[in-house]
C-alpha cells in the first residue's frame, strides 16, 4: 500500500498544522461544497485519530489538517525532521467509506547526521 502523503515535518507542521499535497484531496471524503471535511486515521497501535482537513475559500486550495493534528504530534513526541505518512485503504466490508492509516517515524541521527527513520507506534 503506497502512501497518499509522506512528509518530513517542518516547524509549522509541529506547532500549527500539517500541510498536505493537493493530490491528497482526491482520497478524502467529499467536501460537499464546503471548505472542511472530517476523517479518522488509525495509527500502528490501533488508536483512532479524528482529523479535519480544510481548504482555502479562494485560489489554490492548499489543504491543511488542523483539528486533531496537535494532539497527534504531542502524543507521538514528534519533532522537526520526523516523518509522517498517510495511507488510504478500503475498509474490510467493502463499503464506500474510506479508512486511513497514519504512521509516524522518528528521524535517527548518529553523531548529528541523519541516518534514516524508525517507526513510532
Amino acid at each position: 500500500m503506497a502512501p497518499r502523503s509522506s512528509k518530513v515535518l517542518r516547524e509549522t507542521d509541529i506547532k500549527k498544522r500539517y500541510s498536505l499535497p493537493t493530490g491528497f484531496l482526491s482520497s478524502l471524503p467529499s467536501f460537499n461544497g464546503g471548505r472542511a471535511v472530517d476523517f479518522q486515521a488509525v495509527d500502528g497501535s490501533g488508536r483512532v485519530w479524528p482529523f479535519r482537513c480544510s481548504i482555502r475559500k479562494n485560489g489554490h486550495p492548499k489543504p491543511v489538517i488542523s483539528k486533531g493534528w496537535r494532539a497527534f504530534v504531542d502524543s507521538k513526541g514528534l519533532k522537526v525532521g520526523d516523518k509522517v505518512r498517510f495511507y488510504k485503504k478500503k475498509n474490510e466490508a467493502g463499503a464506500k467509506k474510506h479508512a486511513y492509516e497514519i504512521r509516524a517515524e522518528k528521524e535517527i541521527k548518529i553523531f548529528g547526521a541523519g541516518f534514516g527513520y524508525a517507526p513510532i507506534i
